[in-house]
């Protein structure tokens, strides 16, 4: 006996994955068309770093070919970002302070550019900020979860086998030491001294004037222009048109890095349940050039 309704779904399953990559080869197509990177021209690129940092990839593969590609002249750093873990910040500071000897580079912080996003800034041969733009937070912390009074109630506990007096500090599962803590404490400051260090090189500024700013306040951007923290109140579009003066460009194509996602990889990231999982990853020890508020 023939299953014609059988046919018919095969039929109409078909039919949907060819149009799919139809509309996938069109979609490409029009990117392709509308992206600036196939236009001529000169170009200027755009660095985006958004959100929390907590790897210095794709921003290090991002700069890379930034300093490479012939064809960009300057690059603006973009920056909305409350900062993230001390290393992958120093990581990618260290490489915008390499793009800037190849090509001009100018800062445009947006909404937030705080802790780890002011560090980032530092490379910049001129900073633009917002006069709203929240900025500063000079500091570093690290956060520990403490889970001991929680496991007493459930009944579990945890043991451990140690080769080393510090070996399991930060341990979720029960307090710091006072050896502990100042053992850390004094990691925490060696970190912030180099905040410190870094801002007095970048900005020109007395180390004992960065040392009374870097008690972890945040400043607005008209705020952080009287203390030398940053250069020039601007928005995005005026720190573009300082930095093609800079470089004597008029008509210039933008080009936006990292690459932006696609369609289908953001809709699942913004729906699956465990996307902010990411924030609280530095579970155990991670020093933060961080804004909390």
């Amino acid at each position: 006996m023939k299953r014609p309704w059988l046919v018919y779904g095969l039929a109409f399953v078909g039919g949907l994955v060819v149009f799919f990559l139809l509309t996938s080869f069109l979609f490409s197509l029009i990117f392709m068309v509308k992206d600036s990177s196939f236009r001529g021209g000169p170009k200027i690129g755009v660095l985006e770093v958004k959100g929390v940092i907590l790897e210095a990839e794709p921003y290090l593969s991002s700069i890379n070919e930034l300093m490479q590609r012939k064809d960009i002249k300057a690059v603006l750093l973009r920056v909305d970002s409350p900062g993230g873990a001390v290393g992958a910040c120093q990581e990618i500071f260290e490489q915008l302070k390499l793009l800037r000897k190849v090509k001009p580079l100018m800062v445009s912080m947006g909404e937030v550019a705080a802790s780890g996003g002011l560090y980032l800034s530092l490379a910049g041969e001129r900073i633009y900020a917002n006069p709203g733009t929240i900025t500063g937070s000079i500091g570093v912390m690290i956060q520990l979860p403490n889970f001991e009074k929680l496991m007493e109630k459930i009944g579990v506990s945890s043991e451990v086998i140690k080769s080393g007096v510090y070996k399991d500090t930060g341990s979720s599962f029960r307090k710091l030491s006072p050896d502990e803590r100042a053992y850390l404490q004094e990691k925490v400051n060696a970190l912030h001294d180099q905040f410190v260090k870094a801002i007095v090189e970048a900005r020109r500024l007395p180390l004992e004037k960065v040392k009374t700013l870097a008690n972890g306040k945040i400043y607005t951007g008209e705020e952080a222009v009287k203390l030398g923290l940053i250069d020039e109140l601007g928005n995005f579009y005026q720190a573009l048109e300082a930095l093609k003066k800079r470089t004597g460009l008029k008509e210039v194509v933008l080009v936006h890095y990292p690459e932006k996602k696609g369609i289908l990889k953001k809709f699942l990231e913004e729906r699956l349940p465990f996307k902010s999982v990411q924030v609280f990853e530095p579970l155990g020890l991670r020093a933060l050039y961080l804004l909390q508020i």
